[in-house]
């Protein structure tokens, strides 16, 4: 379905459309090419970069954005499980910010909508970007959270890296209780070894040379 306005409330058990590791540097060069609105493919490439939850995507603010810090900061209202998270921004992510700072720098939404004044990007437009890059039914946004820890989880990073970066909720409470870390040293290192490895697939690596740093 192309409405995806209760994606983000579904049950755990939802499985979203999403392409296999072997499709993935064919879809990033996809996207790199992409001859839709600016704004939308850069939008395409912070989500492979930061693989976020598609509603938080959208509605990002340049307050939340620390370029110097190389921080993204989301507030606990706009995340689905109600906690603030911080997304580490590597070098790939920065620089795709400042194509953005350059395009919407000077309003309040990073991804505003391209006719009504005070909004956000449209609900469905990462959705139907994929749909013009021959991906309906095969990917979504949403998707790409699927790739990217399948991905990191085949090549050694820690689950509880992982887990806290894809901002999942601890189901076991005790263990909730006790692990409190935010593992942002090895969330900031893993990021970046994970942009550096889109980079190696768009560039015809045919393994993942993504290195167990955290």
């Amino acid at each position: 379905s192309a409405d995806l306005r209760g994606a983000f409330t579904a049950p755990r058990v939802t499985h979203y459309a999403a392409i296999s590791q072997k499709e993935l540097p064919e879809l990033l060069k996809k996207i790199d090419s992409y001859d839709g609105e600016p704004t939308t493919r850069l939008a395409l490439q912070l989500l492979t970069l930061c693989f976020i939850r598609t509603g938080e995507l959208r509605g990002a603010e340049w307050s939340e954005i620390d370029s110097e810090a190389a921080e993204w900061r989301i507030p606990a209202e706009r995340m689905k499980m109600r906690e603030p998270h911080v997304v580490p921004l590597s070098k790939q992510s920065l620089a795709v910010i400042e194509e953005l700072r350059a395009l919407s720098g000077s309003g309040r939404y990073v991804f505003p909508h391209r006719t009504r004044d005070g909004r956000t990007m449209s609900e469905n437009t990462v959705l139907y970007a994929l749909y013009r890059l021959g991906y309906q039914s095969r990917m979504t946004g949403h998707g790409m959270r699927a790739v990217a820890s399948t991905i990191l989880n085949e090549t050694g990073f820690a689950p509880d890296v992982i887990e806290r970066q894809l901002a999942h909720v601890e189901r076991n409470k005790t263990r909730a209780a006790y692990n409190r870390s935010s593992y942002l040293p090895e969330r900031r290192a893993m990021m970046q070894s994970w942009s550096d490895t889109l980079d190696a697939l768009k560039q015809g690596a045919k393994v993942i040379p993504l290195q167990r740093r955290a």
